[in-house]
């Protein structure tokens, strides 16, 4: 079988950077290397393209280090046009070939990576790629219009109010009416952040001016959510390859016993406070209905790729809380776990996701 050359894009301008380079610190490690060979495109926090070290070590999460993309340097150069593949680097020597790319695995978080931004320079440049295309990309990345599509598609979602900085200055009063009619708690967060950056939860009203503007600081739109009571589960989803179904995961299940909510430091630096329960404690009939549940979200958002699918299952059933078009993959996150619990090694997942963006070719 002939060897794939994979351009592994990781960092980017986002709040999230850290996680995206620890992401693609646990993919450069478990990558086969027998399958693949690797390019690792680094995104500063400026948005330059370098290229960075194969080197995993380099991009480990440790809490007192988040790793980052240092400007080296070099820089990397898309094709010229789509009738190449080729990626150079210019360096200190000059520039050299990087050969032609089979697939990009763009594993970024957050805004200009997670939203469509870069499929869309991708898609420019004719190249094949892992996951979601740019509308799925941009509809999940925004919560407000993924909300707003998942809704019209008939699946339930916690009730919301979204706000922006300037109709709040506009009528303060207006909205602070619309958002204490959702009664307390609830969560105040960003429109287009993940990783629950910028996300604070609200259980008294003297507490919302503070969270809107931690909220603010990430994006100009803001989201509060009245705070769902039930269990909160999570499932993969993997579009099948060569023509098979799509497939959802077994469940995993988020049990907060000492924090707040499932914030950056339990989901990342391993904090205390919760419990990740893979697989979930669900019925048969409870499962088969998360499955049907993922499955359409997945389908109403034109998924594509990979998705994670959060939930909270409540006494009247799921709830949908999030779709994430490129989940977090760091050794301790949920989607990879609740894939190895499902058959899938890690290293087979990443040839899952990578075999699937190859045949689809570009777009």
């Amino acid at each position: 079988m002939d060897r794939r050359r994979v351009a592994v894009l990781f960092g980017g301008r986002s709040s999230e950077h850290s996680i995206s380079c620890a992401t693609a610190g646990g993919v450069l490690r478990a990558i086969d290397r027998d399958r693949y060979d690797v390019i690792p495109v680094g995104i500063t926090r400026e948005g330059a393209f370098v290229l960075e070290a194969d080197d995993p070590e380099r991009f480990a999460l440790d809490p007192a280090h988040l790793p980052e993309v240092v400007d080296n340097g070099t820089r990397v150069h898309w094709p010229e046009s789509t009738a190449s593949r080729e990626l150079t680097v210019t360096d200190a020597s000059g520039t050299r070939s990087l050969g032609d790319v089979d697939v990009v695995f763009p594993i970024l978080h957050g805004r200009f990576g997670e939203d469509g931004t870069v499929q869309s320079l991708i898609e420019l440049a004719g190249l094949p790629y892992v996951g979601n295309g740019v509308l799925a990309s941009a509809i999940a990345m925004d919560k407000h219009v993924a909300k707003t599509v998942l809704e019209g598609a008939g699946i339930p979602v916690a009730p919301w109010v979204t706000v922006t900085r300037r109709a709040l200055d506009a009528n303060r009063d207006l909205w602070e009416r619309r958002i204490r009619a959702l009664g307390l708690p609830v969560f105040v967060k960003p429109a287009r952040a993940g990783s629950s950056v910028g996300v604070t939860k609200v259980s008294d009203w003297s507490g919302l001016d503070d969270a809107l503007e931690v909220a603010f600081a990430e994006d100009r739109s803001v989201l509060v959510e009245g705070a769902m009571e039930g269990r909160e589960i999570e499932c993969g989803v993997l579009e099948g390859r060569g023509g098979a179904a799509t497939r959802v995961s077994v469940a995993g299940e988020i049990v907060v016993t000492g924090r707040e909510f499932y914030d950056f430091e339990a989901k990342y630096l391993d904090a205390p406070g919760i419990d990740l329960v893979c697989p979930a404690d669900l019925g048969d009939g409870e499962l088969d209905e998360l499955h049907r549940v993922a499955l359409r979200a997945f389908e109403a958002i034109g998924g594509e790729g990979l998705a994670r699918v959060d939930v909270f299952l409540t006494g009247e059933g799921y709830v949908v809380n999030e779709v994430n078009t490129m989940p977090g993959f760091t050794p301790i996150s949920m989607f990879p776990t609740c894939w190895q619990h499902t058959g899938l090694t890690y290293g087979e997942l990443i040839t899952e996701l990578v075999e699937t963006g190859a045949e689809r070719g570009p777009r």
